[in-house]
């Protein structure tokens, strides 16, 4: 039972998410797991609890 996570900035659509949830999937299925094994976790994330270094990504232009 495969578990994907994903981690990004807020602001993706619940279509956006079902999108790439449905792509994600297909992918499993092409090797062998089956669709109702597949667990996806969606973590939003707002820019100003993300950085790189010492950079928030709410502060990047």
């Amino acid at each position: 039972m495969p578990v994907v996570i994903i981690e990004m900035w807020q602001g993706r659509t619940v279509e956006q998410k079902s999108q790439l949830a449905q792509g994600i999937t297909d992918e499993f299925v092409k090797i062998g797991i089956s669709r109702d094994q597949v667990h996806i976790i969606f973590k939003d994330n707002p820019k100003h609890n993300w950085a790189t270094g010492d950079k928030l990504a709410s502060r990047e232009t």
